[in-house]
């Protein structure tokens, strides 16, 4: 377990004062995420089928390239109420200093109302790994990519072709 002073610092900019009291944060020691919030002024309704757009009134700036971060739906609201992310995950590129948005779909099929500073989704900080594109006229089959059956070309079945489980 990585210890305060190794953990990475995030510079934070509040939007919105409201938030002062409502900071993500990790709710245990074991959470990957932290909870962003819904920041509204009265209470949103989605319809089955519908997307909006919802702020969180903050601005993270990561800065560290080998770093960026997620949004991703809470489990219980996708499960048990259909809503889920717009976009299915937002990814937060170490550069972007905005406003964190995130893009809220009823996927159910009932209306659901979310409520002003309701955790709604959550936000994950994952390590980035660059890479450099080398191109090649065929790929080396002696690695553990090659087609398990033997064929040494896996993926040339298209899409889907390894069969449904």
């Amino acid at each position: 377990m990585s210890s305060l002073s190794d953990r990475p610092r995030l510079a934070v900019r509040l939007l919105d004062e409201r938030l002062r009291d409502f900071m993500p944060h990790y709710s245990t020691q074991g959470s990957a995420g932290m909870d962003l919030r819904a920041l509204l002024d009265a209470p949103l309704t989605l319809a089955p089928g519908q997307c909006e757009l919802v702020r969180t009134g903050l601005a993270i700036h990561i800065a560290d390239p080998g770093l960026a971060g997620m949004i991703l739906p809470r489990s219980g609201l996708g499960h048990k109420h259909g809503i889920v992310l717009g976009n299915l995950v937002g990814l937060i590129d170490s550069d972007y200093q905005g406003e964190l948005m995130i893009s809220t779909w009823n996927r159910g099929n009932a209306p659901f109302t979310i409520e002003p500073l309701e955790r709604l989704a959550q936000y994950v900080l994952v390590p980035v790994v660059h890479a450099e594109l080398e191109v090649v006229d065929a790929f080396d089959t002696s690695h553990r990519g090659a087609d398990p059956r033997g064929t040494g070309q896996r993926g040339t079945g298209g899409f889907g072709s390894s069969g449904r489980h």
